[in-house]
């Protein structure tokens, strides 16, 4: 069997579970204050996945009140120093893909593009701003530290919330499920930097409970099935290279956009390569 049927055979039990229910039941655990329970639930988790706590800020796994209170830790102020570039990685995890966007078209995997406009929620004007520029897809899998920080300075423009399918958003899914990233449900993050706009969207996944921002707080739930927006004054929202943007709720995806001619990839940077927070990523041109 190629491995182009293997992973769509893989992959064919999510269309068939209720994944917004689940959804829903997993924000419900992962918020309740139980006790030993969930203290028995962290350690659990730390186990299975070897988070590495030595790096958090505090490394008690008994005094998280809750599982995503631990989730979402802070690390170590000394845990993620920034590189000397214009362009860090803004999370912990693995590169899925970067390089080039084809006029319109971000790869997803072998067979599978989806459109900037479809990944911003059909704005075209928007998607304009990144024809033939580069993309970069960040995988954040659970054992990441899963704060998202921003890759360079930049002043907020827009947000914008899609409503959409919760697929998992690991590697197999990503080579089976067709337009994935632009299908899940997702939060677009604008920002206009030194060099030019650049977009950050927070892509939501089985099991994400909700996806927050600095400025917002946490932005689903709810879920109304509508595009919601919201536009920021020039200024009023201004963040610095390597300051905490958002964060996720159990893992998920990063896509970040730019435009054409503004910026290149560290050359190591290359589809599976584990990355860190601060790291560099690129550098403006």
């Amino acid at each position: 069997m190629s491995s182009f049927f293997s992973d769509r055979l893989a992959v064919l039990p999510q269309y068939l579970i209720p994944k917004q229910a689940l959804t829903v039941f997993a924000g419900w655990v992962a918020s309740g204050q139980w006790g030993s329970v969930t203290t028995a639930i962290i350690n659990r988790f730390v186990k299975r996945y070897n988070v590495n706590m030595a790096e958090a800020a505090n490394p008690d796994t008994a005094s998280y009140t809750s599982f995503n209170t631990f989730f979402t830790r802070p690390l170590r102020a000394d845990a993620r120093p920034l590189a000397a570039a214009g362009l860090v990685s803004p999370v912990d995890g693995a590169i899925s893909q970067c390089g080039p966007i084809a006029g319109d078209q971000v790869f997803q995997a072998k067979g599978h593009s989806y459109s900037t406009q479809a990944l911003l929620g059909g704005d075209a004007a928007l998607a304009a701003e990144f024809q033939d520029g580069q993309f970069a897809t960040l995988y954040l899998s659970p054992r990441d530290y899963h704060r998202i920080h921003m890759p360079c300075a930049g002043q907020l423009r827009r947000m914008v919330y899609v409503p959409g399918d919760l697929f998992s958003v690991n590697p197999t899914t990503a080579r089976g499920v067709p337009g994935l990233f632009a299908r899940n449900e997702r939060v677009v993050c604008v920002f206009d930097g030194e060099w030019g706009p650049f977009a950050m969207v927070l892509v939501g996944a089985t099991i994400v409970g909700s996806m927050a921002t600095v400025w917002h707080g946490v932005v689903n739930p709810p879920r109304p099935g509508a595009v919601r927006e919201w536009t920021y004054e020039m200024g009023n929202i201004a963040l610095a290279q390597g300051e905490e943007m958002g964060r996720f709720l159990l893992g998920s995806t990063v896509v970040m956009l730019f435009p054409k001619g503004a910026m290149g990839f560290n050359p190591d940077w290359t589809p599976t390569r584990p990355i860190v927070m601060g790291e560099a990523m690129g550098d403006w041109q």
